[in-house]
């Protein structure tokens, strides 16, 4: 009924590894959660599935909404909101959130654009909310693993300002934002999860 949803078996790979830290990280007690660049919809889909008390919102840049519509058509979880249209840089939905969540994003935006992610985050997140960071990162410069340097030199080729960030570089971003970054997980793929809380000043 639906072989028309789009499909990332990258997404079907690293789901549970992910479910694994939201389960650990995500606070006791359910809230909102907005999903940033949701894709196709496969890990919203599996984590409201598998975390009823929290509820839902994937979202994506309107050029990509279509897919993210296609990949959550019938669907019928009464914690998964449709889909919306988020340019980070641009107006976000309204109300306050107690999670943000984005995976593989930050290394295919130039960097304004995750500056202005962060700063979308640190306007709309409540305090003590918390902010998931998943995908490829460099510490100090040195990627963890050749592929990841392979990856990030094809990323750098193109045009848009596409490339693999340093946490140094993201923790400069955070602080004066009031971010803190407690926790740097390692995940499959030479990939990490990076969590982010905001501290009431």
């Amino acid at each position: 009924m639906f072989e028309n949803r789009p499909y990332s078996a990258a997404a079907e790979r690293n789901r549970n590894p992910i479910l694994r830290v939201l389960e650990a990280w995500l606070p006791a007690g359910g809230g909102r959660v907005l999903e940033i660049g949701a894709g196709s919809g496969q890990h919203v889909r599996y984590f409201a599935e598998h975390l009823p008390e929290w509820h839902w919102q994937p979202s994506d840049h309107r050029d990509r909404l279509e897919d993210l519509e296609r990949g959550l058509r019938g669907v019928d979880l009464p914690n998964l909101d449709s889909p919306v249209s988020l340019d980070v840089t641009g107006r976000w939905p309204g109300g306050e959130w107690d999670a943000v969540y984005s995976a593989n994003t930050a290394h295919i935006m130039a960097w304004p654009a995750v500056c202005a992610m962060f700063e979308g985050v640190a306007e709309s997140l409540r305090p003590d909310g918390r902010f998931f960071l998943y995908g490829p990162f460099r510490r100090d410069g040195r990627h963890h693993a050749q592929s990841n340097a392979d990856f990030d030199a094809t990323l750098q080729a193109r045009p848009g300002g596409m490339g693999v960030r340093d946490f140094a570089d993201l923790d400069r971003l955070a602080q004066p934002l009031g971010f803190e970054r407690v926790a740097e997980l390692e995940m499959p793929a030479n990939n990490h999860m990076l969590i982010f809380e905001r501290r009431e000043s």
